[in-house]
């Protein structure tokens, strides 16, 4: 996952957390945005870090 993707995750998880007043039967909008934000903050964590090893290794 790229910088973008992760970025693009955390953008709708936040829109489903504290954006969305639908209810859905079954589904709690806030935990899936909140999942969806961390999930987003550590694909962007890794990409960060993989950016930072690979100019290591090119220098």
């Amino acid at each position: 996952m790229y910088a973008g993707g992760s970025l693009f995750l955390i953008a709708i998880g936040a829109i489903l957390f504290w954006a969305v007043n639908y209810r859905v039967t079954g589904i709690d909008l806030h935990v899936v945005g909140l999942v969806l934000m961390v999930i987003g903050a550590i694909g962007l964590l890794f990409t960060l870090l993989s950016s930072v090893t690979m100019r290591r290794r090119i220098q």
